[in-house]
C-alpha cells in the first residue's frame, strides 16, 4: 500500500471518519468496516470541499444529494452526518444496528435527517440517484437554472452495485439523457464477500461506462489531490454523467486484513482495530475519538455552507415573488387543492363508455396532466399499449427536460428505481407503466418504495389471461396476489370508467406509499349501480354495486373485469330464488383499512361469499372467515382469443352460476 502525503488536517478528518466507522461496527459486533475505511479519503474530500448541504435544513430543495449506494458501508454515512453537523449524535453511532436506533445496518430513509434514500439492495441507490438527477434537470428547466443548474447528485457505488442489472439499465438511460449532473465515485477495491472480484467480475468497467456515454476518470482513491481533481472534472462536465473509478484498499490501515474479504462484512476485532489505529498514527486505545481540531475545522465548513444556503434562499424568495403562480407548484397545499378540484371534475365528467380500463385510464391521465404540472412519467416502451402518453406535452430527451413524457426503454427495473429517485428529490408525482406481467422485473424497486413510504404510481395493464392470444408468458396469474402481499403497496383494480377515475384520485392522494393500478386490455362494460355513486367510494376499497331487497342469501365479490361478470351472475342466481348482493372490491388493502363496522356493513357475518377474480386466489381466505367459494385461476393461461379463454377457464355467467349452485347444495 503506497503512502500518500496528504495534508495533516485532511488525514486527520479522513482517519476520524475511518475509525468512527470501525468503532461503530466493533461495538455492535456486526457490520461492514472495510468499505468505510477504504472510502474515508474520498468521502472527506467530497463532503469538505464540494457537497452543498445545510445540516440545519436537511430537506432544502437546493441542496446536492449524496447517495450511499453501497449501503452496507452505512457507518460511513452515519459518521459523516455526525461530523458535519446533522442531527446524528455520538450515542447514535454507538447504538449501530441496535433495536430502536436510528443507525440501522443499512441506511433507512426517514430514520434520520441526511439519509436521502434507503439503500442496501445493491444497484438500487445507483439507479435512484439517476432518478434524482433527472428530477433535478426537470426542476432546473422549470424553475430556473439560476437556482438549480449547479445542483449535483453525488454517490459512492461499489463493485456489487455495478454487477447488478438494475445499475446497467439505469446507467444506459443516464448516458442517453446526458445527465451531466451525476458524479459517482466507484469504490474499486477488488474485493467482494467471496474473495477477489476476479472470481466473477473481470470486465473493463471503464470501457463499459464509456460505451454508455459516461465520462470515466481513474484515480488513486487515497490521494486527496487526485480525488479533488476528479470531482472537479466531473462537475465541469455538463453533458455526460461521471464515474470516478477510485482504486482503493478495503480496510485501509488494517495491517493484517487490508485487501481481504475478511474485512468486508465482519468487525476487525479488538487487536486488529488497535493495530490499524496505531498504523495510521491514531490513539490505539481511544474509541469514538474526534480530535478538537477536526471538530473546529468542520464547524467552519458548516458555517460556510450556511452562507451559501442563505444566498440561495434569497434568490429563491426573489424568484417566488416574481413568479408566484409558477412556484406554487412546489406547495403541497396547492397540490392537494388541485387534486380535490380534479376529483370534482371527474365526478361530473366520467364517461359512460364501455372500453378497456387501460383506455379509460389514458383519458383520465390527460385531465390529471392539466391539473397537476408535476405529473410526469412514462412507460417501458409501451405507451401505445398502456395508454400513458400525455398528448398535450413533449417527450423528455437529452438537453430537453421541459417535457412531461419519459421513455424508459425496455428497462422496467430501472424505471421503478428511477421513479423512487424522482419522488425522493421532491416536487414531482411520477408514474411508470408496463404490462402487469413485467411487474416482476420491478419488484425490488416497488418493495423499496413501500419500505420508504414514498409516492410512486404504477400503471400495470394487460392484467389477466383475457389479454388473449399473446399467451401465458404475457398473461398474469399470480401477480395480483404477489403485489398485494407487499406491505404498504396499495393495489387498485378498477371495474369501469368511474372506478378508474376513483383509482387515480386515490393514487394521487396517497403520499405514504406506492399505488399500483391494475388495468385491462380487453373492453369492460359500464357497471349499472343501484344508487348514487361518487368516485371516492373507491377509497373505501369495497362498496355495494347492486343489492337485494331482503337480507342477502349470498354475496358476490369481484374486482376489475369480473365485476361485470358478477352483475350478470346475480341475475341468474336471483332467478333461482336467492337474494344476492354484488360487491366491487377494487382494493383489498383499502378495504381492510376501514372500520370493522364498515366491513361488516358490506359483508355481514355468516353470509356466504363468492369471490370471482381471474387470478390466483391467495389471500382471499384471510379476508372472509365465513363460508367462502373462490373462483379464480390456479394454473397458467393459454394462447387463444379472450372469448374462448373465458369459456375454457370457467368465467362465463352460466358456468359461474352452476358452480355456485353446486356449492350451495353441499
Amino acid at each position: 500500500m503506497t503512502a500518500i502525503k496528504n495534508t495533516d488536517i485532511g488525514n486527520k478528518i479522513a482517519n476520524t471518519i475511518r475509525f468512527l466507522s470501525a468503532d461503530g461496527v466493533e461495538k455492535a459486533n456486526s457490520g461492514h468496516p472495510g468499505m468505510p475505511m477504504g472510502m474515508a479519503d474520498c468521502a472527506y474530500v467530497l463532503w469538505t470541499n464540494y457537497l452543498r448541504f445545510n445540516p440545519l435544513k436537511p430537506d432544502w430543495i437546493g441542496r446536492d444529494r449524496f447517495v450511499l449506494s453501497a449501503g452496507h458501508g452505512s457507518m460511513l454515512l452515519y459518521s459523516l452526518l455526525h461530523l458535519y453537523g446533522y442531527d446524528m449524535t455520538l450515542d447514535d453511532l454507538k447504538s449501530f444496528r441496535q433495536w430502536g436506533s436510528r443507525t440501522a445496518g443499512h441506511p433507512e430513509y426517514g430514520e434520520a435527517p441526511g439519509i436521502e434514500t434507503t439503500t442496501g439492495p445493491l444497484g438500487q441507490g445507483f439507479a435512484m440517484g439517476i432518478g434524482m438527477a433527472l428530477a433535478a434537470k426537470i426542476t432546473a428547466t422549470k424553475f430556473g437554472e439560476t437556482l438549480f443548474k449547479s445542483q449535483r447528485i453525488f454517490g459512492i457505488v461499489s463493485d456489487g452495485d455495478l454487477m447488478e442489472g438494475v445499475a446497467s439499465e439505469a446507467a444506459s438511460l443516464a448516458g442517453h439523457l446526458e445527465l451531466g449532473n451525476i458524479v459517482y465515485i466507484y469504490d474499486d477495491n477488488h474485493i467482494s464477500i467471496e474473495g477477489s472480484t476476479n472470481l466473477a467480475f473481470s470486465e473493463s468497467v471503464t470501457k463499459r461506462f464509456d460505451a454508455y456515454g459516461w465520462q470515466v476518470i481513474e484515480i488513486d482513491g487515497h490521494n486527496h489531490a487526485e480525488i479533488a481533481h476528479a470531482i472537479e472534472t466531473g462537475m465541469a462536465e455538463t453533458q455526460k454523467p461521471t464515474l470516478i473509478k477510485a482504486r482503493t484498499h478495503i480496510g485501509f490501515g488494517a495491517p493484517n486484513k487490508v485487501d481481504t474479504a475478511g474485512v468486508h462484512g465482519s468487525p476487525l476485532g479488538a487487536d486488529e482495530l488497535k493495530a490499524a489505529k496505531e498504523n495510521l498514527g491514531w490513539p490505539g486505545d481511544r474509541t469514538f475519538y474526534i480530535p478538537a481540531e477536526v471538530s473546529a475545522f468542520l464547524q467552519k465548513r458548516v458555517k460556510e455552507l450556511q452562507i451559501d444556503y442563505d444566498i440561495w434562499m434569497k434568490k429563491f424568495k426573489t424568484a417566488k415573488n416574481e413568479s408566484p403562480d409558477l412556484f406554487q407548484q412546489l406547495n403541497p397545499i396547492w397540490i392537494a387543492g388541485q387534486i380535490e378540484k380534479l376529483g370534482v371534475d371527474l365526478n361530473q365528467s366520467v364517461p359512460a363508455d364501455s372500453a378497456a380500463t387501460r383506455k379509460l385510464s389514458g383519458a383520465v391521465m390527460q385531465k390529471i396532466a392539466d391539473y397537476l404540472p408535476m405529473f410526469i412519467g412514462g412507460s417501458a416502451d409501451l405507451a401505445p399499449s398502456t395508454n400513458t402518453y400525455l398528448k398535450a406535452f413533449k417527450s423528455i430527451q437529452a438537453g430537453q427536460y421541459d417535457g412531461r413524457n419519459l421513455h424508459f426503454g425496455i428497462r422496467e427495473h430501472a424505471m421503478g428505481a428511477i421513479l423512487n429517485g424522482m419522488t425522493l428529490y421532491g416536487g414531482i408525482i411520477p408514474f411508470g407503466a408496463t404490462f402487469m406481467q413485467f411487474a416482476d422485473y420491478m419488484r425490488p424497486a416497488i418493495r423499496l418504495a413501500a419500505l420508504m413510504g414514498i409516492q410512486a404510481i404504477y400503471v400495470f395493464t394487460h392484467d389477466s389471461i383475457f389479454l388473449g392470444e399473446d399467451g401465458p408468458t404475457h398473461q398474469p396469474v399470480e401477480h395480483l396476489a404477489s403485489l398485494r402481499v407487499i406491505p404498504n403497496v396499495t393495489v387498485i383494480r378498477p371495474a369501469d370508467a368511474a372506478e378508474v377515475a376513483g383509482a387515480w384520485i386515490t393514487a394521487l392522494k396517497n403520499k405514504t406509499g406506492p399505488t399500483a393500478l391494475i388495468l385491462t386490455r380487453q373492453g369492460v362494460p359500464t357497471i349499472k349501480r343501484f344508487g348514487a355513486f361518487n368516485i371516492e367510494a373507491v377509497e373505501k376499497g369495497a362498496y355495494i354495486i347492486d343489492d337485494s331487497a331482503a337480507t342477502p342469501d349470498i354475496i358476490l365479490c369481484a374486482s376489475g373485469s369480473e365485476v361485470g361478470l358478477a352483475v350478470d351472475v346475480k341475475q341468474l342466481v336471483s332467478a333461482e330464488g336467492k337474494s344476492v348482493r354484488v360487491v366491487s372490491m377494487p382494493s383489498t388493502e383499502l378495504f381492510l383499512n376501514q372500520t370493522v363496522d364498515y366491513q361488516k356493513q358490506i359483508f355481514p357475518d355468516n353470509i356466504p361469499v363468492v369471490v370471482i377474480e381471474a387470478a390466483c386466489m391467495s389471500g382471499w381466505g384471510d379476508i372472509f372467515r365465513g363460508p367462502l367459494l373462490k373462483l379464480g385461476i390456479e394454473t397458467f393461461g393459454k394462447s387463444a382469443p379472450a372469448k374462448i379463454l373465458k369459456e375454457k377457464f370457467g368465467f362465463t355467467p352460466e358456468i359461474v352460476t352452476e358452480k355456485i349452485k353446486n356449492w350451495l347444495l353441499v
